[in-house]
């Protein structure tokens, strides 16, 4: 174990509520009964019992064994994952609209096993759900399909209303990080190229904090995350998920996730989340229909999406 895991200490604003209520039973109830996994529990996520108990989940598809190895993520890690369920997209919308969401987060582990990274499997689950849940909002949160341009057209094609992808973390510590075969540059171009196919689409970002980046490099991921015209982005505290993961360097303040969103929120974001708990998805359809779409100035355009 890291000195640090023992000098460390989480701080007080850091404790999490224990599951317990009867939405948080169903979703797991549905989720087994349909064989799904969730990012909610593959990686830990600290805000299960919240969006559990107000019946919403980040479901993740193809499996639960990811290709690549980062030193921050809790999923598993392999080589050989099965090959993706081909009746996984139908389970899935069946599921959400078992739940009633009017928004939907799908993620998936990284299948650099496959020709396209699992792309089509992603874009046969956003229709999927489409045609099931047709006033479902639906975000895919992607991988970076190592930059392939025709898998990103894929994810495109299917029509999500909002395309996520993690940057993590500041261009320094990138590489110390993240997968090899994961890098900053090739995070921005894949934001970038979405807006390139389709500049109707919100984009999001994610970065972590309490790894050893610096306020100033902070704000330039976020300045860089606006040249590649991301709308969204969320700021969150790194949670060291084992003692075999990166180590957390700093516990930063909730006064200073504020300062981060006020800052950032001036470099022109639709929207900017930042707490000591926040993740990619988190209140993800709560923000988004309330502080994008009640603000984007044809609203109307996705009335049918979210009456």
């Amino acid at each position: 174990m890291d000195v640090r895991d023992i000098l460390i200490k989480k701080p007080e604003w850091l404790r999490i509520k224990a599951p317990s209520d009867n939405n948080y039973v169903n979703v797991k109830q549905t989720l087994s009964t349909l064989n799904l996994h969730t990012v909610c529990q593959e990686a830990r996520c600290p805000n299960i019992a919240e969006c559990w108990g107000s019946g919403t989940a980040t479901i993740m598809i193809m499996g639960d064994l990811c290709t690549r190895h980062c030193r921050f993520c809790a999923v598993k890690s392999g080589y050989k994952p099965a090959l993706p369920d081909p009746t996984e997209p139908l389970k899935v919308a069946k599921a959400i609209k078992e739940w009633g969401l009017k928004y939907v987060v799908i993620t998936s582990v990284c299948r650099d096993d496959l020709e396209d990274g699992g792309a089509g499997h992603i874009s046969n689950t956003v229709k999927a759900i489409k045609m099931l849940c047709p006033k479902t909002i639906v975000e895919p949160l992607i991988p970076d399909f190592q930059g392939n341009i025709s898998s990103l057209e894929k994810i495109v094609s299917s029509k999500p209303e909002v395309i996520s992808h993690n940057i993590e973390t500041v261009l320094r510590l990138s590489h110390k990080i993240r997968d090899g075969r994961a890098s900053y540059s090739q995070s921005l171009r894949v934001l970038k190229q979405i807006k390139e196919f389709n500049s109707e689409i919100f984009t999001k970002s994610s970065i972590m904090l309490g790894i050893g980046e610096t306020d100033e490099e902070v704000m330039q991921t976020a300045l860089d995350l606006r040249s590649a015209e991301v709308d969204i982005l969320t700021i969150g505290q790194y949670l060291q998920p084992t003692y075999k993961h990166l180590p957390v360097v700093q516990y930063v303040t909730p006064e200073t996730f504020k300062w981060f969103k006020e800052t950032t929120e001036r470099t022109g974001f639709k929207y900017v989340v930042a707490g000591p708990l926040v993740r990619s998805s988190y209140r993800a359809g709560e923000l988004f229909l309330e502080k994008v779409i009640g603000h984007h100035p044809h609203p109307h355009q996705y009335q049918s999406t979210v009456s």
